[in-house]
Formats: structure tokens, sequence, C-alpha cells
């Protein structure tokens, strides 16, 4: 199997010690790469699994990880430590959330909840959510949380003006309420672990010792805290291997900092660079365009895509006027190749926001033709779904005031404010 890789992606699995930065360019393998490297530890090194430590930014990609290396080993994976970040601190903070004030059974509020808590922050601050509106404010909150800015400090680093002023005071009393609650949101997970392990050494000490080799997935797309937790977690065994592409960086609006891949050589000593510069996806065509616009960025590593793959289309760059042109042109294209013999099953129309997809399914409709809008409302944020989680949450967590208010009168029993507040 490990026959099989490029001499890069060789390089990349075999080099075990210290700590290694793998750029790697789209479509180069590297989660091969990771999967090869976890597996060539494990079968050809002697390393246990429960030493190994790889995070990913989402659920897919953990399951998919895990998925190939249970694959590549022929044996159950499921209590391997592979995850996204929030969900590996899940796991520590589920066994120490005693130290922090917490019961292990605290909940996790969403957007939705943490939205519900904030208004009762404002009622008992008495502020009005047409002064400072609740997204605004939960925006600001999750910013600070990123940059380990705490409700006492806000004004130090965002200003003393009174929007400040007032989002600090609604920030401390967020927090005191959640604690009150047994509650994290989902900014907490991160931060709230680092807290742990920055004041109680033995924690510190236990996961420092368990993790010899940590893995980390899109490095490019870490913010403060989440690299403050690689950092601190590697300290003593240094064998981390962080894997990303400092031209694929796009999340600066969510709090990643494209200075921690840039600065990885520094912030890790004796570290080593691997460029996978080769894709398996595209055709040469599309490389050199994109090769064309990477060599404008002002970045520290340069690294050349290429393939063996010679035959492809050029790639077209229209410039259109409106979001309504721009929808007709591609409709247009659709309709063009629909004629030509091409199947519906073959077409991908991507976009950005979720906004963007009202003009175009209007000019398909104009067109006649069939669509499926993939994803659409995430089943979790279904108002029935939402309503049972949190009459389960107040079975494990019976302090829960959020998860309590939304199900009070779920279903209809007419129970006002004042009959609410004399039953809690």
């Amino acid at each position: 199997m490990l026959d099989n890789l490029n001499e890069m992606q060789k390089k990349a699995v075999f080099e075990t010690k210290g700590p290694i930065l793998v750029l790697a360019g789209a479509g180069s393998g590297k989660t091969r790469v990771l999967t090869s490297k976890i597996y060539y530890l494990l079968k050809e090194k002697g390393v246990r699994k429960s030493e190994i430590l790889a995070i990913t930014f989402t659920n897919k990609a953990a399951k998919e990880m895990r998925e190939r290396v249970e694959s590549l080993l022929e044996e159950d994976v499921s209590g391997m430590w592979i995850g996204t970040f929030h969900s590996i601190c899940v796991r520590i903070l589920r066994r120490y959330a005693d130290r922090l004030g917490y019961t292990s059974g605290f909940s996790i509020y969403d957007r939705t909840d943490s939205k519900t808590l904030l208004k009762e922050v404002y009622k008992r601050l008495d502020i009005s959510d047409k002064t400072i509106e609740y997204n605004l404010v939960l925006n600001k909150i999750s910013d600070a949380k990123n940059n380990l800015v705490f409700p006492e400090d806000y004004t130090k680093y965002y200003g003393n003006d009174f929007a400040s002023i007032k989002i600090s005071e609604i920030y401390g009393l967020y927090e005191d309420l959640k604690k009150e609650y047994n509650a994290f949101d989902f900014d907490d997970l991160i931060i709230k672990t680092l807290i742990l392990l920055v004041s109680f050494d033995d924690a510190l000490e236990y996961y420092q010792d368990k993790f010899s080799y940590i893995f980390v997935d899109e490095y490019q797309d870490t913010n403060k805290t989440q690299y403050e937790l690689v950092k601190l977690l590697s300290k003593k065994h240094m064998n981390v291997t962080a894997v990303g592409d400092n031209d694929q960086s796009i999340y600066g609006w969510r709090g990643a900092d494209i200075s921690n891949i840039l600065n990885f050589e520094k912030d890790f000593e004796a570290s080593q660079v691997i460029k996978l510069e080769r894709n398996y996806r595209s055709t040469s065509e599309i490389l050199n365009a994109a090769n064309e616009l990477i060599k404008n960025n002002d970045q520290k590593y340069l690294k050349k895509l290429w393939t063996d793959k010679s035959s492809g289309k050029k790639p077209i760059y229209l410039n259109l006027p409106s979001d309504m042109d721009t929808a007709y042109k591609l409709v247009q294209k659709v309709n063009e190749l629909l004629y030509k013999g091409e199947a519906l099953s073959e077409m991908a129309i991507l976009y950005r926001t979720n906004a963007e997809s009202r003009q175009l399914e209007e000019a398909l409709i104009a067109y006649g033709i069939n669509y499926v809008v993939v994803g659409g409302l995430k089943f979790y944020e279904r108002k029935e779904i939402k309503d049972i989680v949190a009459y389960l949450t107040i079975f494990m967590n019976k302090t829960d005031d959020v998860s309590f208010r939304r199900i009070i009168n779920v279903p209809r029993r007419g129970i006002g404010e004042k009959e609410f507040r004399k039953g809690r």
C-alpha cells in the first residue's frame, strides 16, 4: 500500500520524528498521506492507537479519515482520537468538567440556544435588541473568544465606546448564566479546554504524555485558540504533522489566521517542510490557470501544481454585471449542454452563499429544468428535532434553563412567564 505513494508523499509518511509541515496543494492526496502515516506508525513503528491524536475541521472529514484508517488496518478504530477540534475538546471537558465548576452532563448550546439566552441577558440588563442587535453581539462574543479575550478585558482590546462597554456587560452576564445553567456554547469548547489545561498541571501532563503524535488537517484555517491548543498538547513530544495549503486560506472572516501556517518553522524548532505539488484531480489546463493566479500571492511558501493529465478544456471566466445575469448565463449553458445530449446528473452549479440560490432557481424554473438543492434546511435546525433534543437535554441536565424554556409549552400548555418563574 505504501509503495503506491509518490516520492514526496513517501517522505511525508516516513518522516516520523519532530514537527513536519506538509504543504499540500489541491488534489495532492493529503488525506491519503495522513491516513498512510497513521497506518505506518501503528503497523511499522509499534505506536499504540491511544498515542495518536488526529484533528480535522469537519465531522465529514473526521468520518472519512476514521473509515480510511479502519480500512487500512482492517480493525475497529472507533476508540481512536480522530475528530474535529470541538469534538476532541468535548471529550477532554467531559472528563474534567468538575475542575471548571461544571458537571460532566453539561449542555452544548447552538446559535439558537445562545440567542435565547441572550434575550434573558438583555431583559436582566434592561437593554433593547433595537439598541444592539442579537446577532451582532453573538458575533462579537465569538470573535472575542476565538482571540482569547475575556469579558473583563473586552474594552481593552475592542475599544471603550458605548457599544463596546455594553457588549462587555452582556458578555459577562451571558457567561455567568451559562455556568449557572451548566452549559457551554460552541466557542467555549476550545477556550475552556485551554483554561483547563493551563490551570491544572495534572490534566495537561496527562494529555501531553498521552499524545505522542499529533496530526492537524487544514492547518491554514486554524484560529488563535486552535493554534494554542496544538502548541500546548504537542509541547512534550513535538511530533506534530500539520497539513495545509497557504494558498487556500479563505476563512479569515471566521478567525482563521494564515500566519499560523506561515510561522510554523518559527513556532516549532527543527521542523521540516514537505511540499505535495502533484495534483491527481485536475487537468493541466486548470492547474496552469491556478498557478498563474497563485504566483501573484505575496507569500513565504511557493508551490507549482502539476499533473500528467494533459487533456482537458480550458476554464472559462466571465465577468457579468449582476447576480441575475450570472444565474441566467449559467442556466443557459446548462440548457446548451442538455441539447448536446449531456445528462443533468453530470452537472452541478456551485455558489458561495445560500442567498445566491434564489436567482439560480428562478432561472432554472424559467428554462423548465428540473433541479435539486443539495442540503437545504439542516436536520438539527428543524423545530421538531430541536424540541426533542431539548427534552433529552433536560433529562441529563435539569439546570439547563434554555432547554427548559424551549419545551415548557411544547406541546402547548398555556404556561405564561409568571407561572414559568413560579415553577422554576
